[in-house]
């Protein structure tokens, strides 16, 4: 029997059941989509493994492994915490798996880390919320999203816990932040100007740039290739959301853009929203990536 940890006892968080969750896999190449398998629940936030061989995502609480060979998913033991949501991410080595999961005692998500293979996560961020969306390509240092008195915004720590550093203080929702795979930017979303857009900034916070300045869409959470050269994100329509919100059920697009900037183009229109691209769900070989589009019942 697992073991209830601290803050994890009786409770979890709602969660739907009136949707189907179909994982796509996009192929850049070809330009085409493919369902992988279908789910009769809520699955979210696909991530790929370094290997290739695997599709990491989270589902009621917990988190799976889907075999892109056998089209079979594993549970991933996470011992006591069983309330994981869907800011999750993979060392660069593959190795370990950083997941973001709400505690009992007061409802806020806190990051942890365990062996990829699963085993009892250790408490990195004991300070909530706090949202994992980045991880250093050298291992060193995790980036998440973090409400601190009520403000969101973009903070870094050691991998291997310790004192977290505020790297953004622009009104309003600062979220999303993710590694470039050369280290030298971390990417993220920001609501400063009026509507969600996709920033990008130097590791230690200097030097924020906005990326896209599309009036019409709200932009959320960028996803650079491993090769560096592309970036994908997911768009609500204005007027659809709250600058600030990136709820589901909702008709979104997926786009995509040079990592040094240009015009974007639209490679898929779909519903979803909330749990369709989260996280990084690029390819090793940066020629695919994965995401969730739903499917009401």
């Amino acid at each position: 029997m697992k073991k209830e940890g601290p803050g994890m006892k009786k409770w979890t968080p709602p969660q739907r059941a009136d949707v189907y969750s179909m994982l796509e896999v996009y192929d850049m190449n070809t330009n085409q989509r493919e369902v992988v398998a279908e789910f009769d629940r809520v699955i979210e936030a696909p991530n790929w493994t370094p290997d290739g061989q695997s599709l990491v995502y989270n589902s009621l609480g917990r988190i799976y492994r889907f075999d892109l060979d056998s089209r079979e998913s594993r549970l991933i033991d996470t011992g006591y915490v069983a309330s994981c949501n869907n800011d999750h991410v993979l060392s660069p080595d593959g190795k370990l798996l950083g997941i973001s999961a709400w505690t009992a005692e007061d409802q806020k998500s806190r990051v942890y880390i365990l062996p990829i293979t699963g085993g009892t996560p250790r408490l990195i961020t004991p300070v909530g919320p706090s949202y994992l969306h980045g991880w250093s390509p050298d291992g060193k240092t995790l980036a998440y999203c973090g409400n601190r008195d009520g403000i969101f915004d973009v903070y870094v720590l050691p991998a291997e816990g310790g004192v977290e550093t505020q790297l953004t203080d622009a009104p309003g929702l600062n979220d999303g932040p993710e590694y470039s795979p050369d280290g030298g930017h971390i990417w993220f979303n920001s609501v400063r100007t009026g509507l969600m857009q996709v920033w990008r900034m130097n590791p230690d916070g200097s030097e924020q740039t906005q990326m896209t300045r599309d009036e019409g869409w709200n932009s959320w959470f960028p996803h650079v290739s491993p090769d560096g050269r592309d970036v994908v994100y997911i768009c609500y329509k204005k007027g659809d959301v709250d600058p600030g919100a990136h709820p589901p059920d909702k008709n979104v697009e997926i786009r995509h853009m040079p990592a040094s900037g240009g015009a974007p183009r639209t490679l898929a229109k779909f519903f979803g929203g909330q749990g369709s691209l989260n996280v990084n769900s690029w390819a090793p070989d940066s020629r695919r990536f994965a995401f969730v589009s739903y499917r009401l019942k």
